[in-house]
């Protein structure tokens, strides 16, 4: 898995690629983990060319949504493919993120 990081004014954006499963987990939560533990942490997950995503996948979001919550910040997501969108429909994530159709609608959210 690939993971592209990206500053658009004082949002961080985060693109993962590929797939999130228990074997890419790890270095998601590597990659996110810098980004939620700052005083309100502003963060947006672009899941535009993210494959799958399994349940290790959806904790590691969980967890920085709540690490980033607790610095009074956000993690937004963007950009979710139907099937991916799909698993966090049925995990019931869709209640506890904030999602956009557009990078650029999720970045915009935090002003």
């Amino acid at each position: 898995m690939e993971i592209i990081e990206k500053k658009v004014g004082p949002v961080n954006v985060v693109c993962p690629c590929g797939r999130l499963d228990a074997f890419a987990s790890s270095e998601m939560e590597k990659s996110l983990s810098p980004l939620t533990d700052t005083a309100q942490a502003s963060l947006v997950v672009n899941l535009e060319k993210l494959e799958y995503i399994s349940s290790s996948g959806l904790r590691v979001l969980l967890t920085g949504l709540k690490k980033a919550k607790k610095q009074q910040g956000d993690v937004r997501l963007a950009c979710l493919q139907p099937y991916v969108k799909e698993v966090f429909d049925m995990a019931g994530f869709t209640q506890l993120f904030k999602m956009f159709d557009k990078e650029e609608d999720a970045v915009n959210s935090f002003k």
